[in-house]
């Protein structure tokens, strides 16, 4: 499948672009590494609506600049240094009926981005999958949830704003605590590994706290 790829940036370009701050984190305190491992990580419900836009939009992230709107940026990961990012669009998405029932459950998204921080031996990546609408994502969410159950279960608190689940995963040969999120027409995921990394939910859940507002705010973008 062919694919424009942006061309690789350093995440400091992502604090111009995205307009970088504690705005952009919804509002809410900025976590530092120290903040995010702690017992009193946020704990929110997944009832709870955050700053910073709606949690059921419409909106289609089919452009570079949407996505890299939603991934955090080093003015919001304080604590953390940046590493690679990169944003994607499909010049030729596949629908569900060419995908069909047994591919991987992101087939069908028409966009991805990614971006990649890094804390005293912990590593902290911020994916998102952009779909062509709500009915789209809800099919990929229910499938990469089925995908995900073969793996350990992580008690990661519902994170507000969006359906989630958490689990333990091996990839690379590094352990991981992966958190999946599924809101609007995407799904976004943090992964936690490496070596020094203790895998703590609080940390993942202080991590989405940020992510999600994030995603909502650049729906909300003209």
């Amino acid at each position: 499948m062919a694919s424009k790829t942006a061309v690789l940036m350093a995440l400091a370009a992502f604090a111009v672009a995205c307009g970088g701050g504690s705005d952009a984190a919804g509002g809410k305190p900025q976590v530092t590494k120290e903040s995010a491992s702690g017992a009193n990580a946020g704990t929110g419900s997944g009832s709870d609506t955050p700053k910073g836009g709606n949690t059921d939009f419409d909106t289609v992230f089919n452009t570079e600049d949407r996505i890299k709107q939603a991934l955090p940026d080093p003015a919001s990961m304080k604590g953390w240094t940046p590493k690679t990012g990169r944003a994607e669009v499909e010049e030729q998405p596949k629908s569900a009926e060419q995908c069909g029932p047994d591919a991987h459950w992101d087939c069908t998204a028409l966009a991805n981005g990614v971006t990649k921080f890094e804390a005293v031996g912990e590593t902290a990546y911020f994916t998102i999958q952009a779909y062509a609408d709500k009915k789209a994502a809800a099919a990929a969410c229910g499938r990469e949830k089925d995908w995900s159950a073969t793996y350990g279960k992580a008690e990661v608190p519902p994170v507000p704003g969006a359906a989630s689940h958490a689990y333990y995963r091996n990839a690379g040969n590094l352990d991981g605590l992966d958190l999946t999120m599924c809101l609007g027409t995407v799904i976004a995921q943090v992964r936690l590994e490496g070596g020094g990394s203790s895998l703590n939910p609080a940390t993942a859940h202080s991590l989405a706290r940020i992510f999600v507002p994030r995603i909502q705010k650049a729906a909300a973008a003209s």
